[in-house]
């Protein structure tokens, strides 16, 4: 009998590109469906949650200004290094969510599926929602769409793996950058999945995962003032309102919460929420009495 001690994970943020524990250094008690102890999961504060917003500010330039195709095989890196732990992700959600290892493993497959759905879409949705407009004048209209900015995510709180990436990639996808808080009583496969973002080519603090208690790290996030947009999808009904009375003071876009089937098909209704709009006008014909034309 071998008397070696296990080494248990210490679970820690997402951050920057990098694993902090919380500035406060508290944790909470993780369990799975029938109370059994999982693990300690880092209790964040509201400075944690100021410290994702300036990472995702700092890193929206470069990510925004990178290629579509380019931000395409890089959500592809992430599905490609899932596919080689998914044996992981399968106990976790399993463990999370409290079913069965094969519905786990169907949960896990549909998530790593659906980073190469939005990583097609990425040079894809400028074609749908962008072109050229008919105007009487003599000019040419464009509508181009852009990236929303630093967008704050409530991820659903009873789907902890296929929900979460479903709201993650889709921000990502369109040149956004994502400040993430976890499911709170399933946060695990959230903080396992930033260990792949930081290994798959997604730069530091694209994607910030924080955890511990929902509203308590919500709220700072839809007051602040450089978050441009907050997804309320897995906050309860009283929360979301309160969140959205906060988010109106700077005029934050909101996308509220709604009944989601995560094992459909996702559309691209995702994609085009976190799009602005730029419409460019540019003359065209003859100008002037010298007859100069473009």
């Amino acid at each position: 009998m071998s008397d070696r001690l296990t080494v248990f994970k210490t679970y820690k943020l997402y951050v920057g590109g990098k694993f902090p524990r919380s500035e406060s250094g508290r944790v909470y008690e993780v369990t799975d469906s029938k109370g059994k102890w999982l693990a300690n999961a880092p209790l964040s504060s509201r400075k944690d949650a100021r410290d994702a917003v300036v990472a995702a500010r700092k890193a929206f330039g470069g990510w925004s200004g990178a290629t579509a195709y380019n931000r395409g095989q890089v959500l592809y890196r992430v599905a490609e290094m899932l596919e080689g732990r998914k044996d992981q992700f399968v106990r976790e959600v399993a463990d999370a969510e409290g079913i069965s290892k094969s519905k786990a493993a169907v949960q896990v497959d549909a998530a790593i599926d659906r980073w190469v759905w939005y990583a097609g879409w990425t040079d894809k949705i400028a074609q749908v929602v962008g072109g050229a407009n008919p105007v009487a004048g003599p000019f040419f209209n464009l509508s181009t769409p852009e990236p929303t900015g630093v967008v704050a995510v409530v991820a659903p709180q009873e789907s902890s793996f296929l929900g979460l990436v479903s709201v993650i990639a889709p921000v990502i996808a369109t040149g956004s950058t994502a400040v993430v808080i976890a499911s709170e009583k399933s946060p695990l496969p959230a903080l396992s999945l930033g260990e792949v973002l930081a290994t798959s080519d997604v730069p530091g603090g694209v994607v910030n995962i924080l955890t511990g208690k929902t509203a308590e790290i919500a709220a700072p996030l839809a007051a602040h003032q450089d978050v441009n947009a907050i997804d309320l999808t897995g906050a309860e009904a009283e929360l979301a309102r309160d969140l959205e009375i906060a988010a109106a003071d700077n005029l934050k876009r909101v996308f509220r919460p709604q009944p989601v089937d995560w094992s459909a098909d996702p559309g691209t209704h995702r994609l085009t929420a976190c799009l602005e709009t730029k419409t460019v006008w540019h003359p065209t014909g003859s100008l002037g009495a010298s007859g100069s034309a473009y």
